[in-house]
């Protein structure tokens, strides 16, 4: 396991997760929306984005979160494996609005500089609806992955220590 792609609908609890299976992997750890969003929620063009995804997915080892599906042709090719997030959309809608309670006015780690926390109520009707826009895509593009790269599709948060005890076995048989 070289290079893990977690992905998910926000609030799944894709960024905690990445960040779990970083440390305990010893992989660079690579946030999209810090890479994405620039100082005050600024956002790139997309050559520009395109062309920083295309250069972080390069390196060689990574665990790296974010769904921008736009930009799913240039990263999974390189990873290794996939961890999609697959929760009801109720536990994203209240995983981001802890969130949001738990960081409000405040910068997370995750995020570019500047990017204070706040509620924004475009961003749940975009979780309510990824169930219909995006979890078909996403669907779409695993069932088209290589037979080398390895695929996790976690329906409950109860599931991740079984995925992170397997991940942890992989890499140590490696």
């Amino acid at each position: 396991m070289q290079r893990i792609l977690v992905i998910g609908s926000p609030g799944a609890g894709k960024s905690t997760l990445a960040s779990r299976l970083a440390e305990r992997l010893g992989l660079p750890l690579i946030h999209l929306d810090r890479e994405y969003f620039g100082p005050g929620w600024a956002t790139p063009t997309k050559p520009d984005w395109r062309d920083r995804v295309r250069a972080l997915a390069a390196r060689p080892a990574w665990v790296m979160d974010g769904n921008y599906a736009s930009t799913f042709d240039i990263r999974v090719p390189r990873a290794t494996a996939i961890v999609w997030l697959d929760l009801p959309r109720w536990r994203c809608l209240l995983g981001v609005l802890w969130r949001v309670a738990k960081n409000y006015g405040r910068v997370r780690p995750d995020l570019g500089p500047e990017c204070v926390e706040r509620f924004d109520w475009s961003f749940m009707r975009w979780i309510w609806a990824y169930r219909y826009k995006m979890r078909p895509k996403t669907a779409r593009m695993l069932e088209r992955l290589r037979p080398d790269q390895r695929v996790y599709v976690l329906r409950s948060r109860s599931e991740i220590p079984a995925l992170e005890a397997e991940l942890s076995t992989l890499r140590e048989a490696a």
